[in-house]
């Protein structure tokens, strides 16, 4: 693990492989910490002859926290945006794909297989549609483009993604964390319960920044719809998504794959929102796949 100086923040970033292998960087989605990329996942793309960088996004995990900004005011938020103007946000989505070069920037690395999950797939996106010199490929999992039009989250998917407990109290938060990871998770491959609990547990432990996700959470609706952006990409693209999501709809994913051209959708029955360890061989041969496009 070590701290790396990107766009002005401190980030928190682990390097795994030889240095000169094809580096493939992966970015995680809201109020997630680099932990929730499953080791077992990053062996398997080590094993495929790949560099693997993994980091903390802002205010998240170890790197910078944007405590100063306070909780952002969502209803506020969207009113500025029915009423076409500029929200009160601590940072912007394209901040964070900004954030994402400049660990490439750090690690001295000119371009990389560019792979993201969830709120990670909008960033990975953005990254590809701003940066396609730096961009070899773009791997979008489990995500969206912002579309208003295409189906929303399940309720109860919802409420566990936003109704994570603000207290300190670690059984909570592990309680929680776990029926939360539950909820939307993939039926057709449940996580064992001894591991989901030690995860929860470690990222807790960790860092615990529940205003740092209200404030991913406000950079990702103040982002609006990005199908305009994804016309421009270029790279080669796979789009990854579970037919189970009750988070991000596979509609998303359809989406997504329907906005940059000549992408690859590759629908995975029985996956939810989360990265089984059973699904690790495929996710990391489908990476290698577009990879050597």
């Amino acid at each position: 693990m070590t701290k790396v100086n990107a766009n002005g923040i401190s980030i928190e970033v682990e390097s795994y492989g030889a240095l000169d292998a094809p580096t493939v960087l992966l970015i995680m989605g809201l109020g997630a910490q680099l932990t929730l990329w499953p080791i077992e996942l990053v062996d398997a793309l080590v094993a495929r002859g790949f560099r693997v960088v993994r980091f903390d996004n802002r205010d998240i995990g170890l790197s910078t926290k944007f405590d100063s900004a306070g909780i952002p005011d969502m209803p506020s938020l969207m009113m500025a945006l029915m009423g076409g103007k500029a929200p009160d946000i601590a940072y912007t989505l394209t901040d964070m794909a900004n954030d994402a070069v400049a660990v490439l920037d750090a690690l001295g690395i000119a371009q990389a297989h560019i792979v993201g999950a969830s709120m990670g797939g909008m960033i990975a996106q953005l990254v590809a549609a701003n940066h396609p010199t730096r961009t070899r490929t773009l791997t979008s999992i489990m995500s969206t483009t912002g579309n208003r039009e295409l189906p929303p989250a399940k309720p109860d998917a919802m409420a566990a993604l936003t109704g994570r407990p603000t207290t300190a109290d670690v059984d909570a938060i592990v309680a929680f964390g776990v029926a939360a990871a539950r909820i939307v998770g993939s039926p057709a491959y449940p996580a064992e319960e001894s591991r989901l609990t030690a995860r929860v547990r470690a990222d807790f432990e960790r860092s615990f920044s529940p205003a740092g996700f209200a404030r991913q959470m406000a950079a990702i609706v103040a982002d609006g719809d990005r199908r305009d952006r994804n016309a421009s990409i270029t790279a080669p693209t796979l789009v990854i998504h579970g037919d189970a999501d009750p988070l991000v709809p596979v509609e998303g994913g359809h989406d997504t794959a329907a906005s940059i051209k000549d992408a690859e959708l590759m629908i995975i029955p029985g996956m939810g929102h989360d990265l089984p360890v059973q699904l690790v061989d495929q996710i990391a041969d489908a990476i290698a796949k577009v990879a050597a496009r």
